[in-house]
């Protein structure tokens, strides 16, 4: 079986933010509930072809993206490491989320760019688990490559298995895959009238959530979490 573990951060599944992220995407990665019905004027089905991968990852930020567990690594020993890591970490103040356009696609993003307290943070999370890391195999390293990175960003995928950790990591919470100008505008109206009311509330990072692929290409589905500073 080929599972995967993803470290991410998310709200809690009783916040009106995640209420409204699952119904937008489809799936409640939590409860593995799904929702039909049109979103803020777009038909279901073309909201769902607009965020086939969004929906199967879950809403969510990555903090240490999907790895399958190294030899010898458990998810029981996963789950008490991120106890452990969770625990000497401290909640971060990310204000508002704003939407924002990200390399074509749609995604929540703070509306303070620069957050030392939350790169560190995320650095820290990245480190503490490379040891939970199976090595990228040279398909998916391949495959991530094609994408297009940079020099920095192939360092990083070969050092850390993915691209986007350290000096790239930027924080943000997908809510489309890559849209084409044709949809852009439309969709990008229809997620501000739907994720409009609840995005006055400020945000605080406050736990490390656990995702689970149970085998490849399959949901991800929302299995524990872990508050920070407790």
């Amino acid at each position: 079986m080929s599972q995967r573990f993803a470290i991410y951060y998310a709200p809690a599944v009783t916040d009106l933010l995640w209420e409204r992220a699952a119904v937008w995407l489809g799936r409640d990665p939590a409860t593995g509930e799904s929702y039909d019905g049109a979103v803020a004027g777009l038909e279901r089905a073309r909201l769902l072809n607009l965020t086939q991968s969004a929906g199967r990852y879950g809403f969510h930020a990555t903090l240490k993206p999907p790895m399958a567990l190294a030899p010898g690594q458990t998810e029981q020993g996963l789950r008490a490491a991120m106890q452990k890591t969770a625990a000497e970490l401290e909640p971060v103040a990310l204000g508002k989320l704003r939407i924002a356009s990200l390399d074509g696609f749609l995604a929540l993003m703070p509306e303070t760019d620069s957050n030392e307290q939350l790169q560190d943070l995320a650095a820290s999370v990245v480190e503490a688990f490379e040891p939970f890391r199976a090595p990228l195999k040279p398909r998916d390293r391949a495959e991530r490559a094609a994408r297009g990175l940079t020099p920095r960003q192939e360092e990083l995928l070969d050092a850390y298995g993915y691209p986007y950790v350290f000096d790239e990591f930027r924080f943000h919470m997908t809510l489309t895959d890559r849209l084409s100008e044709a949809d852009h505008r439309e969709v990008m109206q229809a997620a501000q009238t739907w994720f409009g009311p609840v995005l006055d509330a400020p945000v605080t990072l406050d736990r490390l959530t656990l995702f689970h692929e149970k085998e490849n290409k399959l949901p991800f589905n929302r299995i524990a979490e872990f508050g920070l500073g407790h």
